[in-house]
């Protein structure tokens, strides 16, 4: 009996083990290298750098880790694979699949791009979120990108940026004439109006420049990124607002004959990638400006100005100027204009009300 009991229940086990093995064997292999993808980003900024640098290398990051590492994706910082500026045709060519980069470096290419990145007497970060996603921008940037066979998104935002460094005082108008500067853009086209001299560069040339005086003054984003590039040991003078880039949106090009060739789940991944670090990129600056900005005034003796009304209001009128021409010469470029202002206009006159007109009380109740 004793056997005969032990054999049974051999049996049942061995059955109960067969039939769990059988129940595994029934489920899907795992995903394996076969559906893989291997993607090339080529980025404008240097690897590292705070901020812009640090942001597209965490977009490549979270596309890899969002899809569980079957989307791998090789992030080349500036002039690692291509130039800083060449990013934009090394996609557009098919030769990699995306880039990191702002697109009014493009404005050569089309004026239209310099709206979708910043321009003088634009629109803040809250602004460009909200035209992009509700006020028709994003469609009117993929009408665009439609023409050079690309699809963007929304990657990152530097927010409100400094007017620049300065080896000279700017009170007049008149002081620009002759200034030697770096700024891309429209930005650089209006104080071109201005009787500036534009010299075109990217950000790893500018203190080199600057140093040895080939240029006179330079914008670069902010305090936090401007304290890392020491501008402070070749220009004397700090100003503020910068009236030229108000709110620079960092972009996620990609080739879209590429992107449409992928799943439908994999392209929200990329663009849910992008979504999150256009909101991070904007919280880390806010986060470190403000004491980055005192250690240039009370380590580095760094001098802040203000530019006056004159400054500024010659600076509107030469922006406005350059719209008018640029609507004029290109259809598209008219349309986006138009949609711009519309959304300056609206969101505008609500933030004045709602977060400027809180934080004027709030600063004048806690300083008063």
């Amino acid at each position: 009996m004793k056997k005969n009991f032990k054999r049974r229940d051999f049996i049942k086990k061995a059955g109960v083990a067969a039939a769990a093995a059988t129940a595994v064997s029934s489920f899907p292999a795992p995903a394996i290298a076969a559906d893989r993808i291997e993607v090339n980003c080529v980025a404008t900024w240097g690897r590292g750098y705070p901020g812009l640098g640090t942001g597209g290398e965490a977009v490549s990051q979270r596309i890899s880790d969002l899809s569980d590492g079957r989307i791998v994706v090789n992030h080349y910082a500036g002039g690692e694979r291509v130039g800083p500026l060449d990013v934009f045709t090394e996609v557009t060519s098919g030769n990699a699949q995306m880039y990191n980069s702002a697109d009014y470096y493009w404005v050569g290419q089309h004026p239209g791009w310099g709206f979708f990145a910043s321009v003088p007497f634009g629109l803040i970060a809250t602004e460009i979120n909200g035209w992009i996603r509700h006020g028709g921008g994003q469609e009117l940037w993929d009408e665009l990108g439609d023409e050079f066979g690309l699809k963007n998104f929304m990657a990152g935002n530097s927010g409100v940026q400094m007017g620049g460094w300065f080896n000279k005082e700017i009170n007049s108008p008149d002081d620009w004439k002759g200034l030697k500067m770096r700024m891309p853009g429209l930005g650089g086209m209006m104080i071109t109006k201005l009787g500036a001299s534009v010299v075109g560069m990217p950000g790893g040339q500018i203190y080199e420049n600057l140093i040895n005086g080939t240029i006179d003054a330079c914008e670069w984003v902010g305090p936090w990124n401007d304290e890392r590039s020491r501008f402070y040991e070749a220009a004397k003078y700090y100003y503020w607002p910068g009236m030229h880039e108000p709110g620079t949106l960092i972009t996620l090009g990609c080739n879209k004959s590429w992107l449409t060739s992928l799943s439908k789940t994999d392209q929200m991944i990329i663009e849910h990638a992008a979504t999150v670090q256009n909101e991070m990129m904007l919280t880390e600056y806010n986060a470190n400006n403000g004491a980055a900005l005192q250690r240039l005034i009370n380590d580095h003796g760094v001098e802040l100005r203000e530019f006056n009304d004159d400054v500024i209001d010659a600076m509107g009128e030469a922006s406005e100027e350059l719209y008018a021409e640029l609507a004029e010469g290109n259809e598209l470029t008219g349309r986006i204009l138009e949609s711009f202002k519309k959304a300056r206009s609206d969101i505008g006159d609500w933030l004045k009300i709602a977060d400027h007109g809180y934080t004027a009380q709030r600063r004048r109740v806690l300083e008063g």
